[in-house]
Order: C-alpha cells, then sequence, then structure tokens
C-alpha cells in the first residue's frame, strides 16, 4: 500500500462520495446563531483557464468552510462565473467566434479544474451572470435605480478607450491608460447613462467602520469617495455675477490673489473681455481633448488663459483677477477654485509662471515666514495677515473664519466628495440590455418588470464602432423597434449595453435563492443568511467591485429588498503569487520544462548547459512562467497542491511557486500515508500534551487566515508521531482530522483505512483541554565537567534517578566518558545535568 499513491484514482472516488451524499448542500435558511456564508469574488472565465494563482482564495475559503460544518455550523459556500463583459468579446473578435460559445467552453474548463481541486461548493446554486434568468434581475436592479432617479441619461465628455471602443468610469483609468487594455485614454462627448453613486457618498464612507476589512482596502476606498470638510465662500465678479468655490482652507482666505475656472465652468466664457474671448474659446476647446488626470496630477507646466475680468475680495474688497487653467476639473467641488499660491503647490506653481502674487498667511510651525516664499507651505501653523484670524492656529481658525463668512452672508460650512458619478452604459455588444425605450413623446421608459428579461439578440457581426454607437444599434429592427410602455408609439430599445461590474454588484444575493423564477430572491432567505460573513478576493477590487457592490447594496436597503446595511462583514485579500522566470544571455525566456539546476543549484537550459538568469515576477505567457494547476495536480494530486500553495507563505503576502519545493508538501502526505499503513496503532493516551496544543492552534490559525502555520504545526506533530515510542491510534486520528480541511481527500482515505465508515468531513471538529495545554516535556542540557556536550529531553514526571541514569546512557556521553573515572553526577530538576569525569589512574 505504500510503494505509489494514486492520488488521481483517489481524488475522483471521494468527490464523487461526496456529491452523491451531498454533504456540502446548504439548508434553506440556517439555524438559529449556526450561520456562515463564505464567499469567494467569483471568477472570469477566461480562455487561459486557471493558473496556479488563481485557487489560492478558493483554497482558503474551502478550508474555513470545512472546518466551520465540523464546528456545526451551516455553511453557504457558492460558486459561479462572472461571465459578461470585454474579454470574451474581444477574444472572440481575435479568433472569428461569437462570444457566447466562447463563454460557455471557457466555463466548462473553468469549472472542471475547480472541481480538481475537490472544493466543498454547493454546485446546486451555481450561477452565470449571462443566464438570461440572472439577468433578469440585474435589468430589475437597474429599474430601481432609474425609477429612484439614480440612473439618468446624458452627454458629457468621458473616458473613452479608442482600442475597446467604449466609455469608461473614472474607477477603470489607471495613470490615463484603460486598466485594461493599457492604451491611452482620450475624452469623448457620448450619450451615457450614469449612475448617482455621488447619492451615496457619505453613507459609504461612514459605514466603513463597521466592517472587518483590510486597513489598506478601507484607506483606497476613503481616499476614491474623498470626503474634504470645509466651506464654501461666493466670490462676486465686477460684471455682477457670482462665483462659489470649496476650500478645505478658508482660513487661507486673506491669501487669495486670483480665482480660476475650469474650462467647462458656466461662466468661462462670458466673464471673457473682447480680447481674450477668442484665445480663452480655443483653450477651452483645447482642453476638452485632454483626460481628467492628463490635465491634474501628471501635469508639470501648468497653463491657462487671463479672462480680463476680474471679481472681489469678500473681506477685503480688494480686486482679483479670474484666469481659465485646465488643471482646475468641471467635475470636482464647484469648478472652481480661490487661489492662495503660499499654500497651495499648484497654484504656487501657476503664479510663479505667470507673475501672480504670493502672499503669505500661514506662519510656519519653525516661526520662518521666509520658508513660504520658496514653496508653498501646506501645512498646518498659525494664521497671519488675516484681521479676522490673526494669531489662531489652523483648526480653530478654519472654524473662526466659517463663522465670519455665514455671519456676513458671504459663506457657509460645507462638505465635497471626491467620487464621481459611475459611467454605467458600454458601447458594446456583450453585456447585459438596458431595460429603457426611448419614446420620441415620452422620453426614456422603463421596459415593464413583468416583461423582463430584455434578451441580448444574437448578432453574427457584433465588432464595436467608432461611432459611440453599440453594435446593437445596427440589430434587426424587430428587437430594437418596441412599443412605448407609456403611450404605446413604437419607440427605440436602448443599445448601450451594462459594464461587466453590473452582474457582480449582486451576485451574493442571487446566491442565496438561485432557482426563484419568480423573485431575485425571497426576503426570508435574504433575513437569514446575509451578511456575508467572510468574502475572501483579490486587493485588485479595492475600489470598483466592492464600492459598487455597497451602492447597489444601499439602493436596496432604502428599498426594503435587503435587511443589511452592509453586504460583506469581512474581507480578506489574497497575496499575489509570483513564479520563477528564466532568461538566457540573448534575453529569451525558457519554460520551466526547459531547465535543470546543476550541483550548485543554478538554473541551465538543459540541451546547452547554459546558464540562465533568474526572477520572481507576475506570471505571463511572454514570460514563459504561467504554472497550469492542471499540471500539478496530474503529477502530484490535488492534497499536495493545496497544502504546497498554502504553505509557501503568509496568505494576504506575494509569494513565487517553485516546482521544486512542492516535493517537501509531496513527502509530507506520503509520510502520513506511510505511517497509516505501517504502524501498529496502540490505544495509550499518547501526546496528551502536544495534541491538545496542536488542536487549540491549528483552530485558532485558521480562523486567523494563519495557513501557512496550521501546516508547520501539522508537519511537527506528525513527526513527533512518528517518533513516538508508544504511537496512539487517537494521535493518527486527530492528525488526520485536523488535516481534513487542507487534504480533504487523502485524509479521508486514511479516515476509512483505521476502519471508520462514515465521512471524516461529517465528524465533530476536535476541542482541546486547557488542563493539557502546558508543555510537559522539559529539556536538560547534559555537561562534562561544565561543558556543553549533549540534550535530552524527558517528562517534566520522570524522576531524577531515571533523569541521571538516562543522560549517562546516550551515545555520546558513553562515548566521551569512556576510559574515565565518573565522580559524581549532578542533576539541576528540568535545567541541566553535569557528570563530573577524571582520568582513572593507572593500577
Amino acid at each position: 500500500m505504500t510503494d505509489s499513491i494514486s492520488f488521481s484514482e483517489i481524488e475522483a472516488k471521494w468527490q464523487e462520495k461526496w456529491e452523491a451524499a451531498g454533504i456540502f448542500k446548504a439548508p434553506r435558511t440556517p439555524r438559529a446563531g449556526k450561520k456562515f456564508y463564505c464567499l469567494d469574488m467569483f471568477p472570469y472565465p477566461s480562455g487561459a483557464g486557471l493558473h496556479v494563482g488563481h485557487p489560492e482564495g478558493y483554497i482558503a475559503t474551502d478550508i474555513l468552510c470545512r472546518f466551520k460544518r465540523r464546528q456545526g455550523f451551516d455553511v453557504l459556500h457558492p460558486m459561479g462565473w462572472d461571465a459578461f463583459g470585454l474579454p470574451a468579446e474581444n477574444f472572440a473578435i481575435q479568433t472569428g467566434r461569437h462570444p457566447e460559445d466562447i463563454t460557455r467552453e471557457n466555463i466548462s474548463n473553468f469549472k472542471r479544474q475547480v472541481k480538481s481541486l475537490g472544493f466543498s461548493y454547493d454546485w446546486d446554486r451555481e450561477i452565470n451572470t449571462t443566464d438570461p434568468d440572472y439577468y433578469k434581475c440585474t435589468q430589475w436592479i437597474f429599474l430601481q435605480l432609474f425609477k429612484k432617479g439614480l440612473a439618468y441619461e446624458s452627454t458629457a465628455p468621458i473616458n473613452w478607450c479608442p482600442s475597446c471602443k467604449t466609455g469608461l468610469a473614472n474607477e477603470e483609468v489607471f495613470n490615463g491608460v484603460c486598466e485594461r487594455c493599457q492604451t491611452r485614454v482620450e475624452r469623448k462627448n457620448i450619450r451615457q447613462w450614469t449612475l448617482k453613486i455621488t447619492a451615496y457618498a457619505e453613507r459609504l464612507e461612514k459605514d466603513l467602520e463597521t466592517l472587518d476589512w483590510p486597513h489598506s482596502t478601507l484607506a483606497m476606498q476613503k481616499h476614491w469617495i474623498g470626503k474634504s470638510e470645509g466651506a464654501e465662500i461666493d466670490f462676486k465678479t465686477e460684471p455682477g455675477d457670482v462665483i462659489s468655490i470649496f476650500t478645505t482652507r478658508p482660513d487661507t482666505l486673506y491669501g487669495v490673489t486670483y480665482l480660476v475656472l475650469s474650462p467647462e465652468h458656466a461662466l468661462s466664457l462670458k466673464l471673457a473681455s473682447s480680447d481674450k474671448a477668442a484665445a480663452i474659446s480655443a483653450y477651452i476647446d483645447e482642453a476638452k481633448n485632454k483626460a481628467e488626470l492628463e490635465r491634474s496630477d501628471l501635469q508639470k507646466d501648468k497653463t491657462g488663459v487671463f479672462t480680463g475680468s476680474y471679481a472681489v475680495h469678500p473681506l477685503t474688497g480688494k480686486k482679483i483677477p479670474i484666469w481659465i487653467a485646465d488643471y482646475v476639473l468641471g467635475s470636482y467641488g464647484t469648478g472652481a477654485v480661490m487661489a492662495v499660491p503660499a499654500h497651495d503647490a499648484r497654484d504656487f506653481a501657476f503664479a510663479k509662471k505667470f507673475g501672480l502674487p504670493i502672499i503669505p498667511v500661514v506662519r510656519p510651525l519653525s516661526g520662518l515666514l521666509e520658508e513660504v516664499r520658496e514653496y508653498a507651505y501646506v501645512e498646518d501653523g498659525t494664521a497671519v495677515n488675516s484681521p479676522a484670524i490673526e494669531g489662531l492656529p489652523t483648526a480653530t481658525a478654519k472654524e473662526k473664519m466659517v463663522q465670519v463668512l455665514e455671519e456676513k452672508g458671504l459663506g457657509k460650512k460645507a462638505v465635497q466628495y471626491r467620487l464621481r458619478d459611475w459611467i454605467f452604459s458600454r458601447q458594446r455588444y456583450w453585456g447585459e440590455p438596458i431595460p429603457i425605450i426611448h419614446c420620441e413623446k415620452c422620453g426614456a421608459v422603463p421596459v415593464p418588470e413583468n416583461e423582463l428579461p430584455v434578451l441580448l439578440p444574437h448578432m453574427t457581426h457584433y465588432k464595436p464602432t467608432d461611432t459611440g454607437e453599440s453594435p446593437l444599434a445596427n440589430v434587426d429592427s424587430s428587437w430594437l423597434k418596441a412599443p412605448c410602455p407609456s403611450c404605446g408609439k413604437t419607440g427605440k430599445r436602448e443599445t448601450n449595453t451594462m459594464p461587466q461590474w453590473a452582474g457582480s454588484c449582486w451576485y451574493y444575493l442571487r446566491f442565496l435563492d438561485p432557482k426563484n423564477k419568480d423573485l431575485s430572491w425571497s426576503p426570508d432567505i435574504e433575513k437569514a443568511w446575509m451578511p456575508v460573513d467572510v468574502y475572501v478576493g483579490g486587493s485588485e477590487h479595492a475600489v470598483l467591485h466592492l464600492l459598487y457592490a455597497r451602492f447597489w447594496h444601499k439602493v436596496l436597503f432604502d428599498q426594503g429588498a435587503v435587511s443589511t446595511l452592509e453586504p460583506f462583514q469581512k474581507l480578506r485579500h489574497q497575496g499575489l503569487i509570483l513564479s520563477f522566470s528564466y532568461r538566457d544571455s540573448n534575453g529569451v525566456y525558457h519554460p520551466y520544462e526547459d531547465v535543470s539546476f546543476n550541483s550548485n543549484g543554478e538554473p541551465v537550459l538543459s540541451k546547452t548547459g547554459e546558464k540562465l538568469s533568474t526572477q520572481v515576477e507576475k506570471m505571463s505567457k511572454s514570460k514563459k512562467n504561467v504554472v497550469s494547476p492542471d499540471s500539478v495536480i496530474a503529477r502530484y494530486g490535488a492534497d499536495v497542491f493545496r497544502i504546497y500553495e498554502m504553505f509557501m507563505g503568509p496568505f494576504e503576502q506575494s509569494k513565487p511557486w517553485d516546482m521544486r519545493s512542492i516535493e517537501g508538501s509531496y513527502r509530507f502526505l506520503r509520510k502520513i500515508w506511510t505511517m497509516v499503513y505501517e504502524t501498529e496503532w496502540g490505544n495509550g493516551e499518547g501526546l496528551l500534551s502536544l495534541r491538545n496544543r496542536t488542536i487549540k492552534k491549528v483552530t485558532e490559525d485558521i480562523e486567523g487566515f494563519g495557513f501557512n502555520t496550521v501546516v508547520s504545526t501539522l508537519m511537527i506533530y506528525a513527526n513527533e508521531i512518528h517518533a513516538s515510542q508508544e504511537p496512539a491510534k487517537i494521535d493518527i486520528e486527530t492528525l488526520l482530522s485536523l488535516l481534513n480541511p487542507l487534504a480533504p481527500h487523502i485524509s479521508e482515505e486514511l479516515w476509512a483505512a483505521l476502519g471508520h465508515q462514515d465521512f471524516l468531513a461529517r465528524q465533530a471538529w476536535p476541542s482541546w483541554d486547557e488542563r493539557y495545554l502546558e508543555d510537559d516535556k522539559v529539556e536538560y542540557v547534559i555537561q562534562l565537567n561544565g561543558k556543553n556536550r549533549e540534550t535530552l529531553t524527558v517528562s517534566k514526571s520522570v524522576s531524577q534517578e531515571y533523569v541521571k541514569s538516562t543522560a549517562l546512557s546516550l551515545d555520546k556521553i558513553k562515548t566521551m566518558t569512556e576510559g574515565k573515572e565518573i565522580v559524581k553526577t549532578i542533576v539541576v530538576p528540568h535545567r541541566l545535568v553535569n557528570i563530573v569525569v577524571k582520568e582513572k589512574i593507572a593500577s
């Protein structure tokens, strides 16, 4: 039985048994106090299939769910597919196939790979966002947003990806490029559907305090929402208009030396004097073609145009020039800023370039006002050159200035958010149709709920266009034309589609009741299972998916459709799994299969022996360092894969996959296999203290996502069992029981080999006894004439005579005392044994 282990046969056998017994199916509703809803961020089924980095989070949640079931919880652990979106459509275009066919094949392959790892998902709850029964509910949620005034149509400059040929939300643009294809983003006026996420900005920010999420993710969400507290101040222009500005530093009001309007501001052209009108008009046109990031953070050299008009300082009455500059964005705040160059870096650079005054109004904490003349001082300090607040520290000065403004009717306390409304529609084919009919008489009219879903029509020619219109605009008129639900006249269906994020905004709710044909979910089931107790996925979703899902959930909460304020109570991110890549002297990458290692452990090209340089990098086809789980499982089995992936390092940290290191995980499981079949197990109490300490540590580490230390703890326990002089059955059974969530197949097989009939997965999780947590072993240092020579580990309960005799019987001590006279042996309890010897006198 120990010559070879047929992992593939064992895994297929137990997966079939689990499925037949239905042991991972969740009940309709959990018992009171026994709910555990654990969710993975469901995958986008790409054509490449899984690589070894993808299952890391799935293994972790599977361990947690198997553990919780055995603790007596009712566990809901589902899986599904986030299958609409650009990747499938782009791949279909490249291969000349239809995205529906591509998606179906990809899902089949992903499901095969996921199932091969033995995850304990409730497959009866499987969902697919491209299923009409699913996107019927997505469309229903959109209608709720529309009816609340949270979904609106507008034509405005948006981020446009010329490669993907679609509009992008601000959250999908990073450093001025499309987050999916890295093409530089343009600005384009396009008709769009937009969701008013800004209406929930305050709650989205405030409710973060209630969540058990990684600090970095909370910080990213707070930064993106960007709550700023300050004041709104009115500046009257000489022509009689009022320019409202928002500032977080009202204490610097006396330092304002000019105003800046964004090119989009309603007064930009109106305030232009006759001799400046042409220049300002040209500047506005030029700004329209720049991305927002290009205009703000990336723009080193500030540009602008003087309008020729002036405003009046609300407190001093002095004339202030009004400029137009594209570093001010029309989409943020009021689209106008009061420029305080002494205390704002962008204003300082602008003032230096155009020779505008710089008036310090905050004395640095150092007390040296000269510092402000060299650069913008942006920290707190003491108000100076500011009659109404002179000498006050910044925090107090802010409050006092707002009070002064409110008393004079010149301003008020205000809050602004960095968050912008969500550009929702996409000018692509492969997405959920937006359930709106455009009528010349009635405008945008929602499709009646009883007519959902609006099915996505099959199209042979679905390539995106450069016109800003979706390919659906060219579909057969039988789909495109539809009667207006309000007046009955012929209208036109909305041809833009929803973004990929739509289906993932609410999927955790559909898992609760996936077969319901009448409702998206049943209210009693939602109340019983929500919120998600543990949510696991990549940190790359810290803003996009998580922010959008929280927004939809809060809208549904206000509708009375859900019972919790937040969808995901506890969130954990897995670290990125990297991979070694190998390059020759010409910079050519070689796959691991073509690499061997010399006697020094250095990588060489197998065919030529050339030494290769190696580096740890993100997995990619171009670097030939993608590792497929299929090949690893075929060679080592799913349990070895699972053990190794958890043993690589702390769950949340990045770490490199190393095919050489996986051998250690294989040897560990093989050792346990051999122990079970080749050891005669007794009925004694075994390693009582170690067993209880192991149970406690494994339990706590699983709860705390310390899976790497779980594996190391089990390895220590296995070694001690193997070395035990009186191996006890209770120890090997406990080891298998604790190993089960990590290596479920082999542990079930060995559990059965020990004579058990029922599934190990159904056994109660082991408990520890506090009385036996203290280590009952002690290590003695063995000395010869005061010098350390050896160590001895024994039970604390043994006699000093036993310690003495055992020390003298150690092989090393016997060798070193041979031919010598033992004068005396001193035992210091629980610390050391000192053997005093001298040379024998010849007779």
